[in-house]
């Protein structure tokens, strides 16, 4: 059941608002005032519930973040197709996700970001306005919620973006002159430390839970492990080569918003400690650990299990995910059923391991080129729908094999035509994240929360941050082979350098995290972009040797796509959308732009 259930502004009464008939029928909430929105906790959890469901729902875009990068193939008409040419411009408004130049979609959208931020701002300026309406614990708790969510929506805009405008007060337009309205860009570091010190206050507050478990009636609320586990990403993010350097990835930055300016290895260090702190206080089990069942992660049933860090209350059908209807195969037991969106790549696809924990590049790990399906790691068949591979989801009356070869004697609707249509061109589909009770094509009908972040990341960031500040010691060992383990993956060999490390690490991120918008931000704080996103990908085209009557040997041949790929270096950060700029005469321009 979900307990908090984002309304708009006084759409209905909450849960966990006083429902009595005094609030029913003594207050028109048509005529509402200061007096009444913030009367008592009901009233303003109302307001806050609100800022709740400004949370991005990424379940409900047909372009996942993964379509910029190197491991999906996208459709033509996406946005994705356009910024892989390098045509992203300032002069688009265009947040959604068909065909624009503004970037990334709703990832980069200024506007939405900064209302949010408004509301953040709002309630937390009313709340301590109207103090004596609310008991102490309310007051306290709340305060540090609006706290977390407005560090996680800079968050998510400064990626993308770099320095932002620090708003923390609600301007009265009717006195305010320019210099209160019309705030300037702050440099990247001042962003971070904001983001980072509204962080710190909730986790030194220690007034939210550490953890919601299924059924608790404030689940979906901020916690103190979500806030930990964000603080330690930003600096993560923050420390890598794109912006910790001086001269940042996105090119000359003589306004300071794209990188620090200067190289500090202790970025590194920093952001290993706050690791190591949710691994020490909240880790192990206690209560925050991996969930053992890595294929049913993110099933309905499992919300709020072990991993779960921070994610975004979903309610089937009144605000449910339509995610299922543009991911997997198309064609199921011979019926229409998805748009195919998300289609792995060869390249991605080459990165699952085999079952011995060798790389299929190894001699030694018995990878068969003309039978690569075969001996494969677990999540390579959890994860991934290859040629051949048998299908069969709960809402599904019998099991379906889907086959993506090009087979002229007995055809699959499947099969890879490199044509326009929805069919793959990779020869690829997933079923990573996928709800099984869902029918795919009807609607926003599944209620499985979208996970913002989860406690795989939490080793995986610490083992990166540790490895960059003092090498590969046996903590870091232990947060890789700990995931490996619950892979099914053999350890890593002992006596890696800090190099083959840091590799094992990259690697380890992209099969653990594929498909879960990580690639991207991976991609771009490495600043590997420039050499990895200029190349064109792979498909894997299935031919038999005597095509009339199959009676030859199955061929395997990677081919490529055929698709554009530009990547220059402004790209490391998209642009300030023009319409900003001519609205606030202090906001200057990303580098490139």
């Amino acid at each position: 059941m979900k307990h908090i259930i984002y309304f708009v502004l006084l759409a209905g009464c909450l849960p966990f608002s006083a429902c009595t008939k005094d609030f029913l029928e003594n207050t028109n909430k048509t005529q509402l005032t200061d007096e009444t929105q913030w009367a008592s906790e009901g009233d303003a959890d109302i307001f806050l519930n609100d800022i709740y469901g400004s949370l991005p729902n990424y379940w409900n875009q047909p372009e996942n973040l993964d379509n910029f990068t190197d491991d999906n193939d996208a459709g033509f008409y996406y946005t994705s197709y356009n910024w892989k040419q390098g045509i992203v411009s300032p002069a688009g408004t265009d947040y959604t996700v068909w065909g624009g130049i503004t970037g990334s979609g709703a990832l980069t959208n200024w506007p939405a970001t900064f209302i949010a931020v408004r509301k953040c701002n709002t309630f937390m300026t009313k709340v301590q306005t109207y103090a004596a309406n609310f008991s102490d614990t309310w007051r306290e708790r709340r305060l540090d919620e609006a706290r977390f969510l407005r560090a996680f929506f800079y968050s998510e805009l400064w990626m993308h973006l770099g320095g932002l405008p620090i708003i923390t007060t609600v301007p009265d337009r009717s006195t305010a002159d320019s210099s209160q309205l019309y705030y300037p860009r702050s440099t990247f570091a001042q962003t971070v430390d904001f983001i980072t010190s509204d962080l710190d206050t909730v986790i030194s507050n220690a007034r939210l839970a550490v953890k919601y478990n299924r059924g608790d009636a404030d689940a979906g609320r901020a916690t103190l492990g979500a806030a930990l586990a964000l603080k330690g990403w930003i600096q993560l993010y923050a420390a890598s080569p794109a912006f910790n350097a001086a001269q940042p990835a996105a090119g000359a930055d003589p306004h300071h918003v794209a990188g620090y300016g200067q190289f500090d290895p202790n970025r590194w260090g920093a952001a290993a400690a706050t690791f190591r702190q949710f691994l020490d206080q909240f880790g192990n089990g206690h209560p925050y650990g991996l969930f053992a069942d890595l294929s049913a992660l993110w099933y309905e049933a499992n919300e709020y299990n072990s991993e779960i860090v921070w994610d975004r209350q979903v309610v089937a059908v009144t605000m449910g995910s339509s995610f299922e209807q543009y991911g997997g195969p198309v064609w199921i037991n011979g019926a229409y059923y998805t748009w195919g969106n998300y289609n792995p790549t060869q390249e991605l696809v080459d990165q699952f391991q085999m079952a011995n924990g060798k790389s299929i590049q190894d001699p030694a790990s018995g990878y068969n080129p003309q039978n690569p399906y075969v001996g494969r790691e677990p999540r390579f068949y959890q994860w991934i729908v290859y040629d051949g591979a048998p299908y069969k989801m709960t809402w599904m009356d019998k099991q379906d094999t889907i086959y993506t070869r090009i087979d002229k004697v007995r055809p699959s609707k499947n099969q890879i035509d490199f044509g326009t249509d929805d069919v793959s061109n990779t020869g690829y589909y997933f079923k990573k994240r996928l709800n099984p009770l869902v029918r795919p094509g009807g609607g926003t009908i599944s209620g499985a929360n979208f996970i913002y972040y989860r406690y795989a990341e939490v080793l995986l960031g610490y083992a990166e941050a540790q490895n960059e500040a003092v090498g590969p010691d046996a903590s870091v060992y232990a947060a890789m082979n700990q995931l490996r383990a619950r892979a099914g993956v053999p350890d890593l060999p002992p006596a890696l350098s800090q190099e083959e490390m840091r590799t094992a690490i990259h690697h380890e991120r992209r099969v653990e995290l594929c498909f879960e918008n990580k690639r991207f931000y991976d991609l771009i704080r490495w600043k590997t972009a420039e050499q990895l996103l200029i190349h064109d990908r792979h498909g894997m085209k299935i031919t038999n040797s005597i095509p009339g009557n199959n009676s030859g040997v199955w061929q395997y041949e990677p081919v490529p796509l055929n698709h554009p790929h530009v990547f220059i270096p402004k790209m490391y950060l998209n642009p300030i959308p023009q319409d900003v700029i001519d609205r606030n005469p202090r906001i200057v321009q990303n580098p490139g732009y």
